[in-house]
């Protein structure tokens, strides 16, 4: 019953896509939940917190999205011997290792886009948050995040859209998304043009119903300031 999303290895055309879309979906949230973690580190009161948020964030940033995913297989895999959980199949291994190095790599962009929106939030709200009584993760969890998370909606989409296209670098490691059908499907094809339009076309339709809906989510949820 479950093949259809459970299958890591299917080389037709829409189970290519479907995997785009498991990559996008899995790392999406899981960046979004390290990026609030490491926002939250980069406003917390502790000196350590505040360095550990600064430092991996300029750095992952500067690294190229390539070099993070060769490193999951090369370094973890290979190297160290991770398995994530899947140590006889290979196509679930790679599909998870990639999971982690898009996490790894686009949690550092949803921490400054959700800053941004720590930001906008006026100073005294937080200070009379404090005058009540309520400590930092109170503080930053019932009045500050809400209200950033409403005002970076736009930049988060944006931050989404460009990690549906960054997983096509999945395909480095193997993993049977749509970057790699089209690459196998050019070198065993003769209309390059087609199967370009074809895989074009087809990343235009997962990304542009995305980006007016989370514009137009933005826009109704703008906070009134």
């Amino acid at each position: 019953m479950f093949d259809f999303i459970s299958d890591y290895d299917d080389p037709t055309l829409l189970g290519a896509f479907w995997m785009t879309v498991k990559l996008t979906v899995f790392s999406g949230v899981g960046s979004l939940i390290w990026g609030t973690l490491l926002a939250a580190m980069r406003v917390s009161p502790v000196p350590l917190m505040r360095w550990f948020g600064t430092v991996y964030v300029n750095i992952v940033r500067n690294i190229p999205l390539t070099v993070i995913i060769v490193f999951t297989s090369l370094g973890l895999a290979d190297i160290f011997g991770v398995t994530m959980g899947a140590p006889d199949d290979f196509a679930l291994q790679g599909f998870r290792l990639a999971v982690l190095g898009l996490i790894a790599y686009t949690a550092a962009f949803v921490c400054e886009a959700l800053r941004s929106g720590i930001n906008t939030v006026p100073v005294g709200q937080a200070e009379a948050a404090r005058a009540l009584g309520l400590n930092f993760t109170q503080v930053l969890s019932l009045i500050v995040l809400p209200q950033a998370f409403r005002s970076v909606i736009g930049p988060l989409a944006n931050v989404l859209i460009a990690l549906t296209k960054n997983t096509t670098v999945a395909a480095t490691i193997g993993v049977a998304e749509a970057a790699l059908l089209m690459k196998e499907m050019i070198e065993n094809e003769a209309q390059t043009l087609l199967i370009g339009a074809v895989f074009a076309f087809g990343f235009v339709v997962l990304t542009l119903p995305t980006g007016l809906f989370l514009n137009w989510l933005s826009k109704r949820l703008a906070v009134k300031r």
